[in-house]
């Protein structure tokens, strides 16, 4: 899988076009031969190649084709390469990605990342309380059917509001809920002070989907979006490094059966 990446990224001019979606997403192609020693052809042959090595993704508005930078292979390669020999530079690198995806003012936060696993046993991690104390210390108590209700179980409190529901349960592709409501008792085992706690509820439910896609070489790829945020609310903020080492912990109790205890 990391072949393609490590190509993509040989060429200068590629790394080049990453670094102007690093500065600015969503451009088009004319926006992106601006300034540039190269023909419109040539750009257009490395977005293809970028494509891909999934490090760019395409979305169409009106008339142009946007591109979007996707740091998820980068970050497998990371996760690979690095975090087995320095975890915790590899979560900075991790969080890193994290701002630069998702800018302050956004109303979703979006994270992609590569796990070494079959679509069965992540779809099991994403529900089973066996996985899901193990690297989040959440348990949910719900039948996972579409309209249910549920109940998050964590640090000795117990969730519940009836607007707590699954949305979409697809299985093997596609998992949507509610994020939980933010009560009393949520705020004090967790450590949130009341002032903040009045003021995330305040907020709208925001809703939380995984999208799982078969990659290659047994990997799968999952892409987690949190959103109805907020964008100039207190939540976005919080979760932003939340969901970074959430997902990093996820990805190393999947592929080596353990998490580390700082996750626990």
């Amino acid at each position: 899988m990391d072949d393609p990446v490590f190509k993509a990224l040989a060429d200068p001019s590629r790394r080049l076009l990453l670094d102007r979606l690093n500065e600015r997403n969503g451009q088009s192609l004319r926006e992106l031969c601006a300034d540039l020693d190269l023909t419109r052809q040539a750009v257009s042959k490395h977005l293809a190649v970028l494509e891909a090595a999934g490090l760019i993704r395409v979305a169409r508005h009106g008339r142009e084709k946007l591109h979007y930078l996707d740091a998820g292979p980068i970050t497998a390669i990371a996760d690979r390469w690095i975090t087995r020999y320095h975890r915790p530079h590899a979560r900075a690198l991790a969080d890193l990605e994290n701002a630069l995806e998702n800018p302050m003012g956004s109303t979703e936060f979006v994270y992609t990342t590569y796990i070494r696993t079959t679509p069965e046993r992540l779809w099991k991690a994403l529900q089973d309380p066996g996985f899901t104390r193990a690297y989040w210390g959440v348990e949910f108590r719900t039948d996972w059917t579409p309209d249910a209700p549920m109940t998050w179980a964590e640090k000795g409190t117990v969730t519940e509001h009836p607007d707590q529901r699954v949305l979409v349960a697809e299985p093997y592709r596609r998992l949507s809920y509610t994020w939980h409501t933010f009560t009393p008792e949520w705020a004090q085992a967790m450590g949130v002070d009341e002032q903040t706690r009045a003021t995330i509820a305040a907020e709208p439910r925001s809703t939380v989907t995984f999208d799982l896609e078969p990659a290659e070489d047994g990997v799968v790829k999952l892409t987690v979006v949190h959103g109805d945020l907020d964008a100039d609310g207190l939540l976005p903020d919080m979760l932003r490094g939340g969901w970074s080492r959430l997902l990093s912990d996820l990805k190393t109790l999947l592929e080596t059966g353990r998490v580390l205890a700082e996750a626990k």
